[in-house]
């Protein structure tokens, strides 16, 4: 087993993906080939068991010799002193009690540690778990609201792709009391990658495309890991309406918020010089002048979250938009990011900032 914390050197860390062959896995993989501190040194999966990454998806043109294993703790131990985990949800759970038992940093990106209220996490998801030790221990992966816990952490769960977006929007708001709460309405529209890699009829093609659908309207499963955060930023507890949609895209996400404003006399001009303030040490953020509203290509493609914002003095409601790629600051970039923090390093070293752009 590799020990101690790594700091800035020649010799990069070796990390684990657990779950390679999932959309998060391989965006993940993409990623850290080109990170100047990392190397790969397990490729874990249930499935495809001896087969090369690269066989199976020749477009990731990997150099690296290293077969798909199984999911085993101890060799990942052997291997690993950071584990990113991609696993779908529930499955984690199984593996990180183990895995903290061998001292190894664990990143998750399921939901299985996104919640410190075993209580909460069992609200919407099902099974009983064993681990709660470990809930105490889990560190809220969302940088821009939980950096300085993050850099001190081994086990972070990193946030959902609608509950990044949605929280980036209203943090600023919901910190500084400046909306009244109960009047949140969150409306967020994803494309169809958010489903993962695992058949579901509603994401087949002939069923997503040249449609607009929304899903699970009351009962969504990022609706609890949303409002955790809020009660969290505000003191108290929070209650918000969330409802998701399925637009026709593959990858992208957009979430518009809607709240009440406490002080009606506030403008858009205050609302900007407030969330510039807010995440003025945030790299990964960029908020709109000019009344210019995000696009998700914009995002495309980068870690980047772009959020707009306007204040309607009719209704007395602010609206604010948040858009990222869900794949990456949604899922994989967000990971990276928590990891660099996690070991100490420039939280954008290895990240894109460039779209894809058209």
């Amino acid at each position: 087993m590799i020990s101690g914390d790594a700091i800035d050197s020649p010799i990069p860390v070796s990390v684990g993906v657990i779950g390679a062959t999932e959309y998060t896995g391989i965006q993940l993989v993409r990623l850290l080939l080109n990170h100047p501190q990392l190397q790969i040194g397990y490729l874990g999966d249930r499935d495809h068991l001896d087969k090369q990454l690269g066989d199976l998806y020749p477009f990731l043109e990997i150099d690296l010799d290293l077969p798909l294993a199984p999911i085993d703790a101890d060799a990942i131990a052997e291997h690993c002193q950071i584990v990113f985990l991609t696993l779908p949800d529930g499955e984690a759970q199984t593996l990180v009690p183990t895995l903290r038992e061998r001292q190894l940093k664990v990143i998750d990106l399921s939901a299985d540690y996104r919640f410190s209220s075993l209580e909460r996490y069992q609200s919407y998801y099902e099974g009983d778990r064993s681990d709660y030790d470990l809930l105490s221990q889990v560190v809220y992966g969302l940088p821009e609201l939980y950096r300085s816990a993050i850099s001190r952490s081994s086990l972070v769960g990193c946030a959902g792709s609608y509950p990044t977006a949605s929280l980036l929007a209203i943090a600023p708001l919901i910190k500084q009391g400046l909306v009244q709460p109960e009047s949140l309405i969150i409306d967020a529209k994803c494309g169809t990658s958010v489903g993962g890699n695992q058949p579901k009829p509603h994401l087949l093609y002939v069923e997503a495309a040249d449609s607009i659908a929304p899903y699970s309207v009351t009962r969504h499963r990022h609706t609890p890991e949303i409002e955790q955060i809020c009660s969290d930023l505000a003191g108290h507890d929070i209650v918000v309406q969330f409802i998701p949609h399925r637009v026709p895209v593959v990858r992208g996400l957009l979430s518009t918020v809607y709240a009440n404003m406490r002080d009606p006399g506030l403008v858009r001009e205050d609302l900007l010089t407030i969330y510039s303030a807010f995440y003025r040490n945030s790299p990964w953020i960029r908020v709109l002048s000019n009344g210019l509203c995000p696009q998700t290509r914009w995002a495309m493609g980068s870690n980047l979250c772009y959020l707009g914002i306007e204040v309607d003095p009719r209704t007395g409601r602010v609206v604010v938009m948040a858009a990222i790629d869900n794949l990456m600051k949604g899922a994989v970039g967000q990971a990276v990011q928590c990891c660099n923090i996690m070991m100490g390093w420039d939280e954008r070293l290895g990240l894109p900032s460039k779209s894809l752009y058209p």
